[in-house]
């Protein structure tokens, strides 16, 4: 095909011919052709996805009209420039030929249904549709049309200018984190396909099976110090969002870039994508993943052994942070690699860790002392991974501070959807049944209201994911039953996002007669009870994980430990100034995540040293003292600022 006039197109070659093998029969005419002469008729066409059922099909006229040019150009470089980009529509075949696969999503869509997505956004864009949805939509959820205007702002920041992206999170981080972290990450990930624009990370799909080393080498980074990986199965509380639950790990690093310091072009987000079970998913055009039902058992299972050897292969010492996998597999993947390799799970580990800050906090605020803890009791809403994670490194506090193991456990009351957990409850496959099943076993099943009449506790703990679970008259009865024991109530609504916080703020301070200490997973602002004001917590787990995963990198560590987890977390309650807990704060304010993280990272490496788990220069700076291995933590981190630039030969 001749070039076209006024169009200069270096390096390419224009012909009227696929170039992938499989399409060679085109070099005939099919008009031409016979059935009896396409014997490639009812065949599977490997660069379209599809078979040519007849001479009369459109998509023979479609290929044969097809055009196809040669570039030099390679991975990202094909996906970041606008003239030859074609996003999410680039075939499987072309995939593998220009070093793309694994850098999109795994579905190909036709350029018909880009165009359409497009137009749709060009009629009327998110945030005027988010104006039409009721008010108390919008309230429950927490993310208004005004935050959806502000992410799209910082989205298209980040594609054209990531250092100064970066600059302004870290200059505005406490004002910014609800637009970049939860709640609105979790609209964005509802929302992936249709404001998907330029790929972040990396896709494992079950297409990739014995490929995945391989793919690897399409990432460009030479070296990689943290990734964050979801399988989408159990997006904040929001249910299977499959491929879409990319949007939680690009939140989740651009938070370990911020806090902690991670240099952006050494972390890596990552989706695993073996199939979703959210029927919408299933039959949607725009779904930009598999369409099959989730992979258990084995196929699961294999799918993410051979993701961890590609990537800790290709990047020994990478750091790899599990991050909203479904309850059961969230438990089973950590005790399977947990021992011999460097993970850890944020929903289980991270909440944990900020929660038992979090009950640490309350106790300073009322003059009270850590060892406290043991006085507390607790019912807890909730016992998927989160719930099971808190309870147990709660346990584990209760214990250090003097408690025997199953007095300790005494403390506990946990409720899930079944109510009560008792011994008389069978656990399930492949899940261990943990010490806070209760010995009564004829309260099996309990509804939650008449097990916090029976437990009587101080702390009520909310980690089951249902809006406005606690009603005021169970709160009335945590106030007396705290009061009772000398203790202000602790109401911890930590489900995310906004709209299934077990109850608001206001609402507990209302119940409690303004005695509550609340914390909340998503963010609320303060509120008055009779002219007074009350403090509104927010739970964020960014004060434990950027400054975990740092301590962790830094130490070499070859594995998380259950003790670096608990040292987080006591670093964490440690840094609440006594302004701050005479105003009734039980967590550190967020103006200086740096600060925060600095400081939860060096009790990591003082406790990897402990274990004798610390490597490299971190013990040198310990060995001079904290002062300087604050100092080297300091000289670590990643600073966004403009260099100089000059071409190399």
């Amino acid at each position: 095909m001749p070039r076209r006039s006024g169009l200069a197109l270096p390096r390419l070659c224009w012909t009227t011919m696929p170039t992938h093998p499989s399409l060679n029969f085109l070099a005939s005419s099919p008009t031409a052709a016979s059935p009896s002469s396409a014997p490639w008729l009812g065949k599977k066409v490997p660069e379209y996805g599809t078979a040519i059922v007849s001479l009369d099909d459109p998509l023979l006229a479609q290929m044969n009209n097809a055009k196809s040019m040669g570039i030099k150009k390679w991975g990202m470089e094909v996906l970041h420039d606008p003239w030859y980009t074609k996003g999410t529509a680039f075939t499987a075949a072309e995939r593998d030929r220009l070093g793309l696969r694994g850098l999109l999503p795994p579905r190909v869509v036709p350029f018909e249904k880009q165009v359409e997505r497009i137009m749709n956004e060009y009629e009327e864009g998110f945030p005027e549709q988010r104006k039409h949805e009721s008010p108390e939509i919008i309230t429950k959820s927490g993310v208004t049309p005004e935050m959806i205007r502000k992410f799209d702002v910082l989205q298209a920041l980040q594609n054209r200018n990531e250092t100064l992206f970066y600059r302004v999170l870290l200059d505005n981080f406490k004002q910014m984190v609800p637009i970049i972290y939860t709640p609105t990450v979790g609209w964005a990930c509802q929302h992936y396909a249709e404001i998907f624009r330029r790929p972040k990370g990396m896709y494992f799909s079950a297409q990739d099976r014995g490929e995945m080393a391989a793919m690897c080498a399409n990432w460009p980074a030479e070296e990689v110090d943290a990734i964050v990986v979801t399988d989408g199965s159990r997006i904040l509380g929001l249910g299977d969002l499959g491929v879409s639950g990319m949007g939680i790990s690009v939140g989740k690093l651009n938070c370990y870039v911020v806090a902690a310091g991670f240099h952006p072009h050494r972390v890596l987000p990552v989706c695993l994508d073996v199939g979703t079970n959210n029927e919408k998913f299933l039959k949607d055009p725009m779904y930009l993943g598999l369409q099959h039902k989730r992979l258990e058992g084995e196929d699961y299972l294999n799918i993410v052994d051979e993701f961890l050897a590609a990537v800790t292969a290709r990047w020994p010492g990478v750091l790899v942070q599990f991050e909203d996998f479904s309850h059961r597999n969230a438990l089973s993947l950590l005790e399977r690699y947990r021992r011999h390799r460097l993970v850890f799970n944020d929903d289980v580990q991270g909440t944990a860790a900020t929660v038992l800050a979090g009950v640490y906090g309350a106790l300073a605020v009322q003059h009270r002392p850590a060892s406290d803890i043991t006085k507390l009791r607790f019912c807890c809403a909730g016992a998927g991974s989160a719930g099971t994670g808190v309870i147990t490194l709660i346990h584990r506090a209760m214990v250090k501070h003097g408690l025997s193991e199953e007095d300790a456990w005494h403390n506990f009351w946990v409720c899930d959807v079944g109510g009560l957990i008792t011994r008389a409850r069978a656990p399930e496959p492949g899940v261990v049944r943990l010490g806070f099943a209760r010995p009564e076993e004829e309260l099996e099943g309990l509804a939650l209201d008449e097990a916090v009449r029976r437990a009587r506790p101080s702390v009520l703990l909310g980690l089951s994911g249902i809006g406005q679970l606690f009603t005021a008259e169970l709160m009335r009865h945590v106030a007396e039953s705290a009061s009772a024991a000398g203790f202000r109530p602790l109401i911890f609504p930590l489900s995310n996002p906004t709209s299934n916080s077990e109850t608001t703020p206001q609402q507990a301070q209302e119940a409690t007669g303004g005695q509550a200490i609340v914390a909340t997973g998503s963010p609320f602002p303060d509120v008055e009870f009779e002219g007074r004001p009350c403090k509104s917590n927010q739970g964020n787990n960014v004060y434990i994980f950027p400054g975990l995963a740092l301590g962790a990198v830094l130490s070499k560590t070859p594995i998380v430990t259950d003790s670096m987890i608990f040292a987080a977390s006591e670093a964490l309650a440690a840094m609440i100034p006594q302004e701050a807990l005479e105003r009734g704060q039980c967590f550190p304010d967020l103006e200086d995540p740096r600060a925060i993280s600095a400081r939860v990272a060096l009790a990591v490496i003082v406790q990897a040293a402990a274990e004798g788990l610390a490597q490299g220069p971190v013990l040198d700076a310990l060995d001079s003292g904290k002062d300087a291995l604050m100092g080297h933590i300091a000289r670590s981190m990643y600073y966004p600022e403009y260099v100089h630039f000059y071409k190399l030969p």
